[in-house]
């Protein structure tokens, strides 16, 4: 045998294959022809009128903690979970209940330079476990990002915006701790997890 030969054989091969592949991908793919078949079970549907969000979507009904900022700018903690990472994650809603729209308040990053660079965000908040006398801070990515809702810039009337800190965990005895946020009122919320 040549090697011309070989060449063109192998060539003749590799082609084969290739196109048996394709047409066994076409004939798996295809329909199959009965696409006027109905499913036979179908998902519930809610009959109830409006929308009732559950727990499972990260609402509760009662706030943990409702803190009263500068012109009707209001935080409303939802949960504070504990996981097991070693995170604590404080989840909430930021609403304006004034007539007007409102900048959000710079001072709600804080002042640490680190923090500063980043903009708007709620990087200023800590929570203070008494029982365990220590304070914590919002944790930070490696580019010195806090782990908050970032980018607030103003918010309409009547408008709420959801929003979360993520902060270390206190120890597992600890079961409430204290929210503090620069231009807002401390609040006591409980751990979850």
């Amino acid at each position: 045998m040549s090697i011309r030969f070989t060449a063109k054989a192998r060539s003749g091969v590799v082609a084969l294959t290739v196109v048996a592949g394709l047409a066994l991908g076409v004939a798996g793919c295809g329909g199959g022809g009965d696409d006027d078949k109905k499913p036979e079970a179908s998902a519930s549907v809610s009959k109830d009128d409006g929308s009732n969000p559950s727990a499972q979507e990260g609402q509760s009904e009662t706030p943990l903690a409702e803190l009263k900022g500068e012109d009707g700018l209001l935080l409303q903690i939802t949960s504070a979970e504990r996981d097991s990472g070693g995170f604590l994650t404080v989840n909430g809603n930021l609403k304006n209940d004034g007539a007007k729209s409102l900048l959000i308040p710079s001072a709600l990053r804080g002042d640490e330079t680190e923090i500063l660079r980043h903009g708007t965000s709620l990087g200023g908040a800590t929570l203070v476990d008494s029982a365990g006398k220590k304070r914590y801070y919002v944790l930070r990515d490696t580019d010195g990002r806090p782990l908050t809702t970032s980018g607030l810039s103003s918010i309409g009337s009547g408008q709420t915006i959801p929003v979360f800190m993520q902060f270390p965990s206190p120890p597992a005895s600890t079961t409430e701790v204290t929210l503090q946020l620069p231009t807002f009122p401390s609040g006591t919320i409980k751990i979850s997890g």
